[in-house]
């Protein structure tokens, strides 16, 4: 299975939270799996630190390369192909770090790993975070 995680599902996953489901803690484990985190997530990560809003064990610039390189976790750069595609997304989720997430799911052809229900309203495959 080929993932891209949520910005959630990847602190859940930094922070060991058992919000995480079994199922899909097993997805990203599984031996053939292709697990993606886009720089748009670690962008989003180090704003909501910076800004407060957010408060990880330690900081995102050390804790999240190690656990993608622990984790065998692929960086997925923000592309024009993903810029542009956002354009055309429906308007159902007003996020621009979720229209990116989901601008580079269906170009890329990857599973979402989210808790977010809006995720299903767009032609993207989901795996629901929380089971």
């Amino acid at each position: 299975m080929t993932l891209l995680l949520d910005t959630h599902t990847l602190i859940w996953w930094l922070e060991g939270n058992r919000k995480l489901g079994r199922r899909a803690r097993a997805a990203i484990e599984a031996a053939g799996a292709v697990v993606w985190i886009s720089t748009a997530s670690a962008w989003e990560i180090a704003i909501k630190v910076a800004l407060g809003r957010l408060d990880l064990s330690e900081p995102p610039e050390v804790c999240l390369p190690r656990e993608m390189k622990r984790s065998r976790f692929q960086p997925l750069a923000v592309s024009l192909v993903h810029a542009l595609a956002v354009r055309t997304l429906p308007a159902h989720h007003a996020d621009p770090f979720d229209r990116m997430l989901i601008a580079q799911a269906e170009a890329e052809g990857l599973t979402l790993v989210t808790a977010d229900a809006i995720f299903k309203r767009y032609s993207v495959q989901t795996l629901d975070a929380r089971q």
